[in-house]
């Protein structure tokens, strides 16, 4: 996991960004032997329970795909507030086609 402020601020600064009504993709290669994900939940989703329901929805949406995208990425999933009232399946559709229009996934 993404956990310094320094890994955020050089996401912001090199990092390429995508996005999609529901989440925006933050990404960058480095030369890591593993890759690194963070999460960003703004207030603007809701309160704590609408936030900690996305933060684990996307968790796992990211464990499932975990396995196609392969080592030396910085990824920052950032969700929008239009994600609090989002299905799973819906994250799940926003968050592959984020990964493979950026090139981390299949």
């Amino acid at each position: 996991m993404l956990r310094r402020k320094a890994d955020f601020e050089a996401l912001g600064r090199r990092g390429r960004t995508r996005g999609t009504r529901l989440l925006a993709l933050r990404w960058m290669r480095t030369d890591e032997p593993g890759t690194r994900i963070g999460l960003a939940t703004p207030r603007s989703l809701g309160g704590a329970v609408q936030r900690n329901r996305v933060r684990r929805r996307l968790r796992a949406l990211m464990r499932e795909r975990l396995g196609e995208m392969g080592a030396g990425w910085d990824l920052l999933v950032i969700a929008r507030p239009e994600a609090a009232t989002a299905t799973y399946a819906q994250l799940r559709e926003a968050l592959g086609w984020l990964l493979e229009r950026s090139g981390i996934g299949r």
